[in-house]
């Protein structure tokens, strides 16, 4: 009989792969909020796997941090954009391929890693640190990095109200 924690494993895996096949080729709608939407579900599930991991604090960072703010951001753009010109462009054939061999790429590139990096033989992560010492050194140390990250961020917003604001002009 399997563990609760396994059979958790496989379901959060699995609706976190089904959630991300759907924000990026979703049958049911075109719309881009749709897929949003489907990207807030991922980002839950993945969190559910990180709480399987003992990984509270990445849990809560992704809930709030990405699911909130984040998406709050897309959105935001999603819906400030003119989405009738993106409907109205066709998706040429050169630009299919050369996504087609990109992925290729990727995946081979993927497979080489896996195929050449060996696994470890005990699998069990070691515990380290905690939220304190993280929380000194993002204050503290690399309080200059985190401010810029934010000023970059508040202009990335102004600028997409910038943008939408066209007519204004």
């Amino acid at each position: 009989m399997a563990a609760l924690p396994d059979i958790l494993f496989y379901i959060f895996a699995f609706m976190a792969l089904v959630c991300a096949f759907l924000v990026v080729a979703n049958p049911f709608s075109m719309n881009p909020v749709t897929s949003a939407m489907f990207l807030v579900l991922t980002i839950g599930w993945l969190a559910g796997l990180f709480v399987l991991l003992h990984a509270f604090f990445l849990a809560a960072v992704q809930i709030l941090v990405y699911a909130g703010a984040v998406m709050v951001l897309f959105l935001f753009v999603i819906m400030l954009l003119d989405l009738k010109a993106e409907e109205r462009r066709r998706i040429r054939t050169f630009s299919l391929i050369g996504g087609i061999v990109a992925v290729g790429g990727l995946v081979a590139i993927f497979l080489r890693a896996l195929a050449v990096s060996p696994l470890p033989a005990d699998p069990t992560p070691g515990l380290e640190g905690s939220t304190r010492p993280l929380g000194e050194l993002l204050f503290t140390r690399y309080l200059l990095p985190f401010e810029i990250v934010s000023v970059l961020l508040l202009v990335g917003m102004v600028g997409v109200i910038l943008l939408s604001k066209r007519e204004l002009k």
